[in-house]
């Protein structure tokens, strides 16, 4: 059985790592020096231990981290930085967004280090393969739309004359909108597949597929939400400022949403059922 300190202190760890990138990522906004390999590799380092954390608890516990608000916390930090670090790695457009998603990111390490990390138990509901399905889901959308953000972010840094010399290497506000449009697409994508999945857990755990409660309904607004971002983008061409902040507001709302609803709901989807 692994202990709790071991635990915390890779936790501890992790977000040491991810602070240290973030600082790295900010530095190159106010100093202009580029430490891209350098943030990719404590970032890198940070999931790996951040994982190691995670999964000792699990060991631990006997069940994933879906419980508590602490669990939830520390799972989505895992797989936002682990999607963000992929794309980092993977696509070098998105490089320079990490002076603007990081320190987001570094909000959420804050709210995860003061809350209770107390062990928890698996509601029966919750045995179910369809959880693991769902939560997948959501966690690749949620990544998709933290790039989407980032990206927004950068492309309104420039329009308000924000560190242009420094961001002057990215592609245009032009090019950085259709990135931003792609990762949004496939975001509706995981999204309606997380919304199906979750049905589908919901009539195996309550025997209904959809039932209303204030974490439903607030995912089918920001489904909804997101289709009609696509499709204004599609149909009205707004300029590319404009879709930035749509992305930014569309990462919030599902942050308030799948972080915040269902620990001040009293419905099913509320922590412990």
């Amino acid at each position: 059985m692994s202990d709790p300190v071991l635990e915390s202190q890779l936790l501890w760890l992790a977000v040491g790592c991810y602070l240290v990138a973030t600082g790295l990522a900010f530095s190159f906004l106010v100093v202009g020096q580029r430490f891209y390999g350098l943030i990719l590799t404590c970032l890198a380092v940070g999931v790996v231990l951040h994982a190691a954390a995670i999964g000792l608890r699990w060991q631990r516990l006997g069940h994933g981290p879906f419980v508590t608000l602490f669990e939830i916390l520390t799972s989505n930090l895992w797989s936002l930085l682990l999607a963000y670090t992929l794309a980092i790695w993977r696509v070098a457009s998105v490089r320079l967004t990490a002076a603007v998603v990081l320190p987001v990111m570094t909000v959420m390490m804050v709210w995860l280090l003061s809350t209770d990390p107390k062990d928890s138990q698996l509601p029966a509901t919750y045995t179910t393969s369809w959880l693991y399905i769902h939560v997948t889901f959501g966690k690749i959308f949620m990544g998709l739309l933290l790039v989407a953000a980032g990206i927004g972010g950068v492309v309104n840094l420039r329009r308000w004359g924000l560190f242009q010399a420094r961001l002057a290497s990215l592609p245009s506000d032009v090019a950085l909108d259709e990135l931003a449009f792609r990762f949004l697409s496939l975001g509706l994508v995981f999204d309606s597949f997380m919304l199906i999945a979750g049905a589908i857990w919901a009539q195996d755990a309550w025997g209904r597929y959809w039932d209303w409660d204030s974490l439903e309904a607030w995912s089918l607004v920001n489904w909804l939400s997101l289709a009609l971002v696509l499709h204004l983008r599609v149909a009205w061409r707004p300029p590319p400022w404009l879709n930035g902040l749509l992305a930014i507001f569309l990462f919030c709302l599902a942050y308030v949403v799948f972080f915040g609803v269902p620990f001040i709901s009293q419905a099913p989807h509320r922590g412990v059922v």
